[in-house]
Formats: structure tokens, sequence, C-alpha cells
């Protein structure tokens, strides 16, 4: 999206908030808190994050119509289907899950939001992220990292953004063409550990 402004980016981050229903990626129990601004149980000891919070996230990661993004610890699911409405049919999401039972739920939920662009699987527990051919233009983690994740920064693709969460700081990583990154940092947050 050339030309783009953050105003438009946080506009079309809203617009997503608004169009994919948080209520559907709860566990029947949680759904009427749904609305509240704040983190609420999945189950399995995993957590979903408050919708400021997600949103925050997604203003940083800036996601352009058409983007491959990757979705470290996507839980429920919400996330993903947030990136996939922001990246559109053209683009493709892939939600990683850690936890197994959470992962096929996810999955689930998912399925039933209508963005077949988009897919939640099982994480494997020796790779962190999923590396693929040219990189992922954009990688949101929803878990605290202890440093930097460079197998993330990695397997970004040139130009690409990495939103992760490294102790309570959130940081901004961009991967210049030459292969180095900027790094700028964006307040403090509370997340389950990366594992």
């Amino acid at each position: 999206m050339a030309g783009r402004t953050p105003d438009d980016r946080a506009a079309d981050v809203a617009e997503a908030v608004r169009a994919i229903d948080r209520a559907g990626f709860l566990p029947p129990d949680q759904r009427p808190h749904a609305r509240e601004d704040r983190a609420l149980p999945l189950g399995h000891g995993s957590t979903g994050s408050q919708p400021s919070t997600v949103a925050a996230m997604l203003r940083l990661l800036a996601v352009p119509a058409g983007a491959r993004v990757l979705d470290v610890g996507a839980g429920s699911g919400w996330t993903t289907a947030l990136l996939a409405r922001l990246v559109g049919p053209t683009g493709e999401v892939l939600g990683l899950e850690l936890e197994p039972e959470v992962a096929a739920w996810g999955a689930g939920n998912l399925a039933a939001a209508g963005v077949p662009w988009a897919r939640l699987e099982p994480a494997d527990p020796r790779v962190l992220g999923r590396p693929q051919p040219g990189g992922w233009d954009r990688v949101l983690v929803s878990a605290a990292a202890d440093e930097l994740p460079a197998a993330l920064v990695d397997q970004l693709a040139p130009g690409g953004v990495l939103v992760v969460p490294v102790g309570r700081t959130m940081h901004r990583v961009v991967r210049r063409p030459d292969g180095g990154t900027d790094v700028t940092t964006h307040g403090s947050y509370l997340f389950v550990p990366l594992r």
C-alpha cells in the first residue's frame, strides 16, 4: 500500500477489530467478556491478549494488503483472523500455536471466520517460527521473549517488520535491504513467556 499513512493504518486496524468479533475466539464462559479491554483465559494455560494491546501491536506492524504474515503464539486465532483481514485475499497468514489443543481449537475458530488465505497450525517446539523462502513480510509475536529472537529476525524478508515484546518492552524491528536491522521500542506490556 504505497502512499498509506500511519493514520490510514490505524483506521485499517480499527476496522479489522470491528469486523472480526472477539467473542467467536473465546471459550463459551468468556464470551460475555469479549468487549472488555482485558486479557482473558483461553484454557490450557493460554491467555488472549486485551484488544487495546492487540490493536497497538497491529498498528506497529503496519500490515499492507497482500503481505505474507507469520503470527507466533496465535492462541485462539483472533490475531490470525485480524491479520487476514488486513492482508486481504491476496495475502497469506500463518498462525502458529505451541499448545496442540489450543492450536486445534484456534484453527476451528479461524475456519469459521471465512478467511481461507489464513491458517493456524501447531508450532514445532524445536523451531521458533517457520522459515520460508524469501522470508515473511511481517511477523507478530504474542509472547514475551527474554531477548530479541534472532531466529525470527532472520525469517524477515528485506523491508520486513517484526513486532515482539522483549521482557516488558514492545520492540519493532525493521529488516533493512542490506540485512541489518533498525530497532525501536514502544511502551511497556505484560505477556506470557515465549517458549
